[in-house]
């Protein structure tokens, strides 16, 4: 366990950072599942809005959410 009263905190907030990402990642990848199942292309928008916020809060490399997006639009255009 950590000595400094600095760590400590930073060890919680890396908890509570890890845990608000995974929540983020999880719900968009659940989203992205649901667009393909119902194949329903109002939610398209809302759908590349979630990547981009994932990659620009760096919980996603660029590269990916690029690759998701393009995959995405391939399957329902």
């Amino acid at each position: 366990m950590a000595n400094h009263l600095s760590s400590i905190k930073r060890i919680k907030q890396n908890r509570i950072k890890r845990l608000r990402n995974k929540y983020m990642y999880k719900s968009t990848k659940t989203a992205i599942k649901k667009l393909l199942k119902n194949q329903d292309k109002k939610q398209y928008p809302i759908v590349i809005s979630m990547i981009d916020k994932l990659s620009k809060k760096n919980i996603i490399h660029t590269n990916k959410a690029a690759r998701l997006k393009k995959r995405l639009s391939k399957k329902l255009f």
